[in-house]
């Protein structure tokens, strides 16, 4: 079944350092599987972001900065996976289709100032006609409330995708980082297509591996 892994860049880095590691364990995890990958900024990402906006008080600056630590994220990830991985990084989803015609694995980033790599991951799954994205980043599936925040948020282990687009523009503030784990604009395009999201602690190969399997997870699935 095929499958578009969201990936936080928050997991390629430890303690201020590439997670050279966690980029081979994940890239021997996929390698064999039919899978395009889309990768997030992480925590480098926050911090151009942050710097931009004292700079210059621009969204779509700060956005722009974004997107270009993903598209080196990315670069990790493509790295890993060697000849596995399509030749370059994905800009265009025509060229992920073609990388599944191919029998490569789809590595894209963020594409456009004020889409994030959420939406470029739906809009990977809706080209290539996957019908599941696992969200794999650090927060091991959907609250009521930020569990950060609020010890006693509620966790989520299934939901539909009416009760997911309630949260998700509850917490939208389209700006750059916005912390819920996932944005309205991906949301909405995802129910409209039928695609279900998997989300799972990404530290936890074993969670991701199990999600792109459709077996029992610890996170939360919306569908």
């Amino acid at each position: 079944m095929k499958a578009i892994i969201s990936l936080s860049g928050s997991l390629l880095s430890k303690d201020g350092e590439i997670n050279v590691e966690y980029c081979k364990k994940f890239a021997e995890l996929v390698k064999n599987k039919e899978v395009g990958v889309v990768v997030g900024g992480g925590g480098m990402a926050k911090k151009y972001v942050e710097a931009i906006k004292k700079s210059k008080n621009s969204e779509f600056l700060a956005d722009r900065a974004a997107i270009l630590i993903t598209k080196a994220n990315a670069m990790l990830i493509q790295t890993a996976l060697g000849e596995r991985a399509f030749p370059k990084i994905i800009e265009n989803f025509d060229d992920a289709a073609l990388a599944f015609e191919e029998g490569k694995i789809a590595v894209g980033a963020g594409t456009i100032e004020g889409i994030t790599t959420d939406t470029d991951a739906v809009l990977m799954a809706e080209r290539v006609e996957a019908k599941k994205i696992v969200n794999a980043g650090k927060i091991d599936g959907i609250y009521s409330e930020d569990p950060e925040k609020n010890k006693n948020a509620k966790k989520f282990r299934e939901l539909s995708f009416r009760e997911f687009l309630e949260l998700a523009e509850k917490n939208d503030k389209r700006n750059a980082k916005v912390s819920f784990p996932f944005d309205l604009v991906a949301a909405k395009l995802a129910a409209r297509s039928g695609i279900e999201i998997w989300f799972v602690d990404g530290r936890n190969l074993g969670e991701i591996e199990k999600a792109l399997k459709g077996e029992k997870i610890k996170g939360t699935i919306v569908r």
